[in-house]
């Protein structure tokens, strides 16, 4: 089993510590990866393309030796959507989206950016109030997470501007794989999290209680046993067709 982790906006792959450490507990191969501008590749520009040939390619390398299940969180779980929905389908046997039901478009995406320039404008742009934030919402073992890889301030705006050219809504329905969506009670994505299920009616949706967006980190715990549902499904399917049987298959033909 192979699972490739997309990370989120301003941080790197350093935020799946928790799960890369559960995952390989398991045995599971583990590909977290830094997309443009973000982490060891904070030098680079952010683009829509690089990161879509970032996941195609750890994806790529993945499935060589086993089947892939695919994680985006936040912007990394949009962009994963989008990939996951591609028109030529990509070698993925399922994948998990944790805080992204929301279509980045319109006054929301908007106003998210005026958000983030005004926390870029504070002095630092902001890193003591998001210090202060996480150490007071997260457990010990996770503060440091977000922030291990450094915080890519240089290519928020670039990385959120190009969200609105993707076509969330028509990946959504062209996903064949198991999908499930992960949200915080609390979490500010969950805005079109019943548009997401009527798009893609196979996929499930987890709403994890107490939980802002960072569920990866302030629950790992629960996370972690998504994956673990995940990595099961994929297994059920697999011996499934290996016995030549269609039974139980969730998704329509």
């Amino acid at each position: 089993m192979q699972v490739v982790l997309v990370h989120g906006i301003r941080t790197s792959a350093t935020m799946w510590r928790a799960q890369v450490r559960h995952l390989e507990a398991r045995g599971a191969g583990v590909h977290a990866l830094d997309l443009p501008g973000h982490g060891t590749r904070i030098d680079e520009t952010f683009t829509l393309e690089g990161a879509f040939a970032t996941i195609d390619r750890t994806v790529r390398e993945a499935a060589r030796h086993g089947p892939v299940l695919l994680v985006g969180h936040s912007m990394g779980g949009l962009i994963a959507t989008e990939y996951a929905g591609s028109e030529r389908p990509p070698p993925i046997a399922a994948f998990v989206g944790c805080g992204c039901t929301a279509l980045p478009r319109g006054f929301g995406l908007r106003a998210y950016r005026l958000l983030m320039a005004g926390f870029n404008s504070l002095p630092g742009r902001g890193r003591l109030i998001t210090d202060a934030l996480l150490w007071s919402t997260l457990p010990a073992e996770t503060r440091g997470d977000f922030a291990a890889g450094g915080y890519a301030f240089g290519a928020q705006d670039d990385a959120l501007r190009s969200l609105s050219s993707l076509d969330v809504m028509a990946a959504l329905r062209r996903i064949r794989v198991p999908v499930w969506f992960v949200n915080g009670r609390w979490d500010q994505l969950r805005m079109h999290e019943r548009l997401f299920g009527e798009l893609a009616p196979h996929a499930e949706l987890i709403v994890v209680p107490r939980t802002t967006h960072l569920v990866t980190t302030m629950r790992p715990e629960v996370f972690n046993a998504v994956l673990d549902l995940a990595i099961a499904t994929i297994e059920t399917d697999a011996t499934t067709r290996a016995s030549g049987s269609d039974e139980g298959d969730p998704l329509p033909t």
